[in-house]
């Protein structure tokens, strides 16, 4: 399965609660795991579950009017611990992107280590997707990786948003660290043989 990423149109799923910390997306109960399949089933537990295992109805990821590939976040997301299982359980779950005005360093590294794409946004422009989804809750957004824009279909209003140029040729290639070295390997020798003295 390709980990490729390029344009994403879909329907958002909106968390408009700011300083989301990594121990909220992904409880430290959980990360007994080693490998990254079956967090998406944990992601958000304690938000999303009573204690005794039930559905939280005012929760926004158990509610069926939203869904997609798409997590829209309030400021501030992915602070606290650097655990890089956050960005699994995102992953895991569905998402492809997650969109905020702010994401802390460390879970924006985890998140684009593991494809997915964290997209900011400036405050003005986050609140306009919000608006959007409250009036419509199927609203589109469209992020497009290559031009580095991300649109929301029914105004088109259209933000650009920064990206490492190394991350973004590895996610549209769906390339982890070493593929990207395997895809450069005849530079790579090129090189060599030109410095070999």
């Amino acid at each position: 399965m390709s980990k490729a990423i390029n344009i994403i149109q879909s329907s958002v799923v909106p968390l408009n609660t700011e300083n989301v910390d990594t121990d909220q997306i992904i409880p430290a109960r959980f990360l007994k795991a080693t490998t990254r399949d079956g967090f998406g089933e944990n992601l958000f537990r304690d938000w999303r579950y009573e204690s005794d295992g039930q559905p939280k109805k005012d929760f926004v990821l158990n509610d069926p009017t939203y869904h997609g590939k798409i997590l829209v976040a309030a400021k501030n997301f992915g602070c606290g611990s650097s655990r890089e299982h956050a960005a699994w359980a995102i992953k895991d779950y569905g998402f492809d992107v997650v969109v905020s005005s702010f994401f802390a360093d460390i879970f924006k590294g985890n998140a684009l280590n593991n494809f997915l794409l964290p997209v900011t946004v400036s405050d003005a422009f986050l609140q306009k997707i919000f608006d959007a989804v409250n009036k419509d809750s199927s609203a589109q957004i469209i992020v497009n990786l290559q031009a580095q824009t991300i649109t929301i279909e029914a105004t088109g209003e259209q933000e650009s948003f920064d990206i490492n140029n190394y991350k973004k040729t590895c996610m549209l290639n769906g390339y982890d660290d070493i593929d990207y070295l395997l895809s450069i390997n005849k530079d790579i020798e090129a090189f060599e043989l030109k410095h070999d003295h």
